[in-house]
């Protein structure tokens, strides 16, 4: 397995990492993440394509790229993989041919071959396909049975238009899916958010998918308003400071929501994830070292799995986590780094929601302001 990164500015490769010296036209696989401007401009996707002209290629809009050990606006990082006896399958679906995002999700991995498959790995629309929805029905289809991890693309702090494109230009409702298999294919994969909850435990009494209307037959606008004090001026953006807990029932674990919009006149927010009527939510709030201790705790789950190093690490966070850590960014990205040795490459980006399982190797989830890492080796 050889791997190599490459950070993509101005129509032109401005950084390159490539100790294992692959060779582009070799490359089995490439993942691009960038600005929205950026991935879906036709000349840049062009000269991308000329670089990698036999990979699989595969790029989405973020809200931040990592490149190393930095967090860059405004670019396209991207990584090359060359396996030596593993291969891999893709998918591609577009939201628009079917009724809803469970359909979708069936629909995108249900070709997927099981013996020797790894990982399925997902780079989803984040603007347009209910991810709640998304992973029941890629759970459905592989029965929980197989290792999913992945993100919502994102589109900065604007939240307008996402795009994804599998060996095209990206463009919006897309989602694809690629398959790892081999025997000697070694995956890892870690997730933690590090945010602390604070106030009492409240019911959800009235929601919609993912649209929530009332807490303990209260106005969840007026509640978050009460409890944002200086900060409710600054809705809905400010909200991204304090997402909510969710608990399902007593045997489901804790995930995590951030809201993506408010309704004033319907007195409503909008999440990025389904809030079930009934559920149980707490208010939560950042803290700026958990946050990055977070991100070391996930790197370690990841070496906890396997005996080797990774050669590559791909990291998901949340784009929740960047604006809160602002100048900060970068030590989320240097926290991981600490913790694998100058082997491990690493990449990824800011998504609209992260997709991981809870527990190691069980049904995938959507996550949001979680650092999610999926690493890869070859033995």
């Amino acid at each position: 397995m050889k791997v190599a990164s490459f950070l993509f500015e101005n129509q032109d490769f401005i950084k390159e990492i490539n100790t294992d010296q692959l060779q582009a036209e070799k490359a089995t696989v490439v993942l691009g993440f960038g600005s929205s401007q950026l991935v879906s401009d036709a000349n840049n996707y062009k000269i991308i394509r000329e670089k990698f002209p036999n990979a699989q290629l595969t790029m989405a809009s973020s809200a931040g790229e990592i490149f190393d050990k930095e967090v860059f606006d405004n670019t396209i990082s991207l990584i090359a993989i060359e396996f030596e006896n593993s291969k891999i399958m893709t998918s591609e679906v577009n939201i628009e041919a079917y009724t809803d995002s469970f359909s979708a999700g069936k629909a995108l991995v249900e070709p997927f071959a099981k013996e020797d498959l790894k990982l399925i790995f997902i780079l989803s629309d984040g603007s347009n396909v209910n991810g709640s929805e998304l992973v029941k029905g890629i759970n459905e289809a592989t029965g929980s049975k197989v290792l999913v991890t992945g993100g919502l693309a994102g589109d900065g702090a604007k939240f307008e238009k996402t795009y994804v494109g599998l060996n095209e230009l990206p463009t919006s409702g897309n989602i694809v899916a690629i398959g790892f298999y081999g025997e000697k294919l070694e995956i890892s994969h870690g997730s933690i958010g590090g945010w602390e909850s604070f106030g009492l435990e409240r019911v959800v009494t009235k929601s919609e998918n993912n649209i929530l209307y009332e807490i303990d037959g209260k106005s969840v606008l007026d509640l978050y308003k009460t409890y944002l004090g200086k900060y409710a001026q600054d809705l809905p953006g400010s909200a991204l400071l304090f997402p909510l807990s969710i608990k399902i029932n007593e045997k489901e674990d804790l995930v995590v929501r951030t809201i993506l919009s408010i309704d004033e006149e319907k007195h409503a927010m909008t999440f990025a994830g389904d809030i079930p009527n009934g559920s149980k939510v707490r208010f939560m709030k950042a803290n700026f070292d958990k946050i990055i201790d977070a991100a070391s705790d996930a790197a370690n789950h990841c070496l906890k799995m396997n005996d080797s190093m990774p050669k590559l690490a791909l990291l998901i966070s949340c784009v929740g986590r960047k604006v809160i850590l602002n100048n900060r960014i970068d030590e989320e990205v240097e926290a991981v780094s600490d913790i694998f040795n100058d082997t491990t490459l690493l990449t990824g980006f800011y998504s609209y929601g992260e997709i991981s399982p809870l527990r190691p190797f069980s049904g995938c989830e959507l996550h949001n302001q979680t650092m999610t890492i999926t690493c890869f080796n070859e033995l």
